[in-house]
C-alpha cells in the first residue's frame, strides 16, 4: 500500500467515523467511490485497519474512573519484562499497557468503577504481577483530548 495524503486523509476520516458510507469518504478525500473503496480494502487487506468497533460512554452506562498507572519492575531483562506484558495481558482490567522509558518500566490505563474497586485491582492484579517494585497511580479528571472525538 502506498501512504500518500489520501491514504492519510483516510484513515484520519474513518478514526473520527467509522460508519461513515464510502460515497461520504470518498467525497471527503477527493476520489472517486470505487477508487476510495479499492484504497479501504487493501488497508484492510493489510493490516493497517483492523476493524471497526463502537466507542461506549462509559460514563452513561456506568460511572468508570480512568487511572494512569506508572509500574517500576525490578529488572529489565527480557525473562521479566515478558512475565511482566504476559500477566498484564491477562488482567481485564487494564486496557492499555506501554513499555516506556524514563523512570518507569511501564505505563498502564487501568478503568475502575469507584476507589474501592481500584484498591481491589491494586491488591489483586497489579500488586500481584511478577517482578513489580513501583507503583504510582493517577486519577484522571476529564479527557481532554480522544482520537474518536472530534
Amino acid at each position: 500500500m502506498i501512504f500518500d495524503r489520501l491514504t492519510d486523509a483516510i484513515l484520519r476520516h474513518l478514526q473520527h467515523d467509522g460508519r461513515m458510507s464510502n460515497a461520504e469518504l470518498a467525497q471527503k478525500v477527493g476520489l472517486s467511490p470505487s477508487a476510495c473503496l479499492r484504497r479501504v480494502k487493501i488497508l484492510e487487506q493489510e493490516g493497517v485497519i483492523q476493524g471497526y468497533r463502537a466507542i461506549i460512554d462509559k460514563n452513561a452506562v456506568h460511572s468508570m474512573s480512568t487511572v494512569i498507572v506508572q509500574i517500576t519492575l525490578e529488572r529489565q531483562t527480557d525473562d521479566c519484562l515478558r512475565r511482566f506484558e504476559s500477566r498484564a495481558r491477562e488482567c481485564p482490567d487494564v486496557k492499555e499497557c506501554y513499555l516506556m522509558t524514563g523512570d518507569a518500566d511501564y505505563l498502564l490505563r487501568v478503568e475502575a468503577r469507584d476507589m474501592s474497586d481500584y484498591e481491589r485491582i491494586h491488591k489483586e492484579e497489579l500488586s500481584r504481577m511478577p517482578g513489580v517494585v513501583r507503583i504510582q497511580s493517577n486519577f484522571a479528571i476529564r479527557p481532554v483530548v480522544q482520537p474518536w472525538k472530534s
